[in-house]
């Protein structure tokens, strides 16, 4: 494939059709909210390491989850209705990708692509409104949560994080539940992985993601601060 790079001025993207087998799509630009915004639009995101220039991907297939389907297991569904955390919205975003950009432990993960541009682009989504945080706290600490984008009807996740057992899952299915309330229909997990399809992820084809991404677009979406309603039950849904 020849390496499409990107003008620093110009925020346009190629089709991601035209994207590599492995789903890289484009090099370059940078990270300024207007371009990621038109690549969230395009179904299009940056994915690269530290030391490496940016990389734009659409990858096919493509993980995707309707809210209104997300898988509760039992033991999940448990811890749940123990209620060992308190959920909040946009309370803590920028603690949650620190923690997302953390290390892990082998051999789950060696570094970072949260880069220190990485951050500070997402964290400036976010004082524009349309990056968003969700945090569990058990007993006054952050014990995991997730971030992304919205635009219109579509949630775009990009990481998520768990210092305790569960606590990134449940902060997830609050995640949905409120999102399938607000009439949102997609949540676009980017890359499948065994953790999202245990929580009902699907892969689709990129042409059919497409056609689910125009009808979330269209919706219209909740706007900032986001707040879970007082009456959200992530049990019952």
């Amino acid at each position: 494939m020849p390496l499409l790079v990107l003008a620093r001025d110009d925020i346009r993207f190629p089709p991601p059709e035209l994207a590599s087998r492995e789903g890289l799509l484009a090099v370059g630009g940078d990270l300024r909210p207007e371009r990621l915004l038109e690549a969230y639009r395009r179904g299009i995101f940056p994915w690269y390491n530290e030391g490496q220039p940016i990389l734009w991907w659409s990858p096919d297939p493509r993980a995707v989850l309707a809210p209104g389907q997300i898988k509760v297991s039992r033991s999940l569904r448990k811890t749940l209705r123990a209620r060992r955390f308190q959920v909040t919205f946009d309370t803590a975003f920028e603690a949650v990708i620190d923690a997302c950009a953390a290390p892990r432990r082998p051999p789950l993960e060696n570094g970072t692509w949260i880069t220190p541009e990485m951050r500070d682009a997402y964290v400036e989504l976010h004082r524009l409104g349309h990056a968003h945080s969700v945090e569990a706290w058990q007993d006054g600490a952050l014990a995991g949560g997730l971030y992304g984008v919205a635009l219109g009807g579509a949630f775009f996740g990009e990481s998520m994080f768990s210092r305790v057992r569960d606590a990134s899952k449940v902060a997830f299915v609050w995640l949905a539940r409120q999102l399938e309330r607000w009439g949102y229909s997609l949540i676009d997990c980017q890359l499948p992985s065994a953790h999202l399809a245990s929580l009902g992820a699907r892969t689709v084809p990129r042409r059919e993601f497409f056609a689910l991404l125009a009808q979330a677009l269209a919706r219209p979406g909740r706007p900032p601060p986001w707040r879970p309603d007082e009456d959200l039950d992530p049990v019952a849904g």
